[in-house]
């Protein structure tokens, strides 16, 4: 992971609309509606999920008022796919930035448990087992589980248990690092020619 004290570089795909937001204005917010329009009748899962993100990030790294949702931003630049955008190379303050495991927000997208390990995780899906429950996201898009439901979603601030390690830059062992970003800054922009910008 490439960071300094400082910032840290990071990868990101973004369209061309945001790229000319970038270019006219220098900053760029990604919005509630832009999330609801790209994935349409899977919309409610995204919602869900991106909502309760941006409820318990901006507790750790302050929302500017424009922003309503984040930018998803990579350490590695494999982990970033630009196949259908353009991929923007960032230098952004670490204090700007909200780091966590690739993986386990993969987890909370499917609105799945984030346990503190593997152990925890297997134990609460014996829980879903014993109570017939064979699609984990029901708990979070029904009323039928309201128990379930808070124990789902206390489990999520799991999601941001590594971002202070990353933050200095000592991840733990096996963590993709992914990061959630309030807004894109031009000045952030690494080699701008390479992108056109």
């Amino acid at each position: 992971m490439d960071n300094t004290d400082l910032s840290i570089r990071l990868y990101s795909a973004q369209t061309a609309v945001v790229q000319n937001r970038l270019m006219e204005d220098g900053v760029c917010f990604s919005k509630r509606r832009y999330v609801i329009q790209k994935y349409e009748e899977s919309a409610p899962v995204f919602i869900a999920a991106y909502d309760w993100f941006v409820q318990e990030a901006a507790k750790i790294v302050p929302k500017p008022e424009k922003a309503e949702y984040p930018y998803w931003a990579y350490a590695d630049l494999y982990n970033a796919d630009a196949s259908k955008e353009e991929l923007l190379r960032l230098q952004v303050p670490i204090d700007e930035v909200l780091l966590f495991d690739m993986y386990d927000w993969y987890k909370l997208l499917r609105l799945q448990y984030i346990g503190e390990d593997e152990r925890e995780e297997a134990a609460f899906q014996s829980i879903l087992k014993d109570r017939g429950i064979r699609n984990e996201s029901d708990v979070i898009l029904t009323h039928f589980y309201p128990d379930l439901k808070r124990q789902v979603q206390s489990s999520w601030k799991n999601l941001f248990r590594h971002h202070h390690a990353l933050k200095i830059g000592s991840p733990p062992k096996s963590i993709e690092v992914m990061a959630g970003l309030w807004q894109i800054k031009r000045e952030w922009i690494v080699d701008p020619e390479e992108h056109q910008l």
